[in-house]
């Protein structure tokens, strides 16, 4: 048990700086249970981590970083085609794979109660996708999820993007006014910005557009704050609506979000590169982990360089497989994880061998002693987990006391 006191100071440090009403909703849904606060947590995570407790021989690659079960999801690439993969490298950076590995299965662990399984489940879910990553990796190929390939509730997720319309799209985040789209701030997708933020946003989208062939489909009609995800709530972050292809029902929305260092950085021994900026580690780490990137994904920076970020468009076909649905059976949630552990095992091999990254013979070779390494990481995952639910329970008496009250 670490002490109380400096849990909450520590996650008050970490969060400092981050937008006042965007990082109370963060707190609030920390509160909700310990795999929500897992996801805002990555920090702590890597703070609590005995690495003395993972496999030794664990080879150094180009990892996600955030690994857990929300963090994979559908998007339509820059190849026109809608794929399944790991969708969130804002944490990614060089490290040994089990980090990675054993923050998926802790989150397995921390999302029992969520997923309405219990501990052997969560144990057999843990295997399966271990099973199937050292599978997959051993082999020393990189293949990809997509309509033809992905089965069971995955694939159920990328025949649903079919029927969705781009009307459909633009309505659920914005509404017309006189026959002009404007962003609905209604605090669930988005709150509403403030002039200097929205000269701000538009100006980083101006500048993105000039490296574009057509710099008026970036024409900026609106701007709003984006209310997404759990880790990063608070962190400067805008959806923009742009011209498009044309107004009302062929505009585009963009997402634009800072880029701040890995929560991993200060744990890593291995040499890291040199980048432009935080948001060209993220761009271009994502670039290479995933089958195709998501399409405009690029990265850009003030002028003055002090802040970067990153900008993708915000598609009808980004989705994720809803694992705590009622609905949902086991054998579904576990076709689900061993579908995941393929898709990491790929995503570390596709960049093998890239500035200080294990190679694939390297890699393939860990995969192929799955078997010493398995029982060594589920251990690790258990403590991870427990832990997890130690700071969780701590969290909830220090937020119910008033700890995290937003002045």
């Amino acid at each position: 048990m670490h002490n109380v006191a400096d849990l909450i100071q520590t996650i008050i440090n970490f969060n400092a700086g981050r937008d006042p009403e965007r990082l109370a909703m963060k707190y609030a849904k920390m509160r909700t249970s310990p795999y929500v606060f897992l996801r805002g947590t990555c920090h702590l995570f890597y703070d609590r981590l005995r690495v003395d407790s993972l496999p030794a021989d664990a080879p150094s690659a180009w990892i996600c970083g955030d690994l857990h079960l929300e963090n994979f999801g559908s998007y339509k690439g820059d190849n026109r085609l809608v794929c399944f993969d790991i969708n969130d490298f804002d944490e990614s950076t060089l490290a040994p794979v089990s980090w990675d590995l054993v923050r998926l299965l802790a989150s397995v662990f921390a999302a029992v109660a969520s997923l309405r399984i219990t501990e052997k489940q969560a144990v057999l879910l843990c295997d399966e996708f271990m099973s199937a990553y050292g599978s997959a990796l051993e082999s020393g190929k990189a293949s990809w999820v997509d309509r033809d390939s992905a089965t069971g509730l995955i694939n159920s997720l990328l025949d649903s993007l079919r029927n969705r319309s781009r009307v459909e799209h633009l309505d659920k985040y914005t509404k017309l006014e006189k026959k002009r789209r404007v962003l609905r701030c209604d605090g669930e997708r988005s709150l509403k910005a403030s002039n200097k933020e929205t000269e701000r946003a538009a100006a980083l989208v101006e500048t993105y557009a000039a490296t574009q062939k057509d710099k008026k489909f970036f024409d900026v009609i609106d701007v709003a704050h984006r209310i997404a995800g759990a880790g990063s709530l608070g962190v400067e972050r805008y959806i923009v609506l742009v011209k498009g292809k044309g107004s009302p029902d062929e505009n585009y929305l963009l997402d634009v979000k800072q880029s701040l260092p890995s929560s991993l950085e200060t744990h890593v021994s291995t040499k890291q590169p040199e980048w432009a900026s935080q948001a060209d580690r993220v761009v271009t780490l994502q670039n290479r982990m995933q089958a195709t990137s998501t399409a405009f994904l690029n990265s850009v920076a003030t002028v003055k360089g002090k802040r970067s970020y990153v900008v993708r468009a915000l598609q009808p076909s980004a989705d994720r497989v809803a694992l705590d649905d009622a609905s949902v059976t086991f054998e579904q949630i576990s076709e689900v994880v061993n579908q995941m552990g393929r898709i990491v095992a790929w995503a570390h091999l596709r960049g093998s061998g890239h500035q200080g990254s294990a190679t694939a013979d390297a890699l393939m070779a860990f995969g192929a002693s799955r078997k010493l390494w398995q029982s060594q990481l589920l251990a690790a995952a258990h403590q991870c987990a427990a832990q997890v639910l130690d700071d969780w329970n701590a969290y909830v008496t220090a937020y119910d006391a008033g700890a995290f009250a937003i002045a």
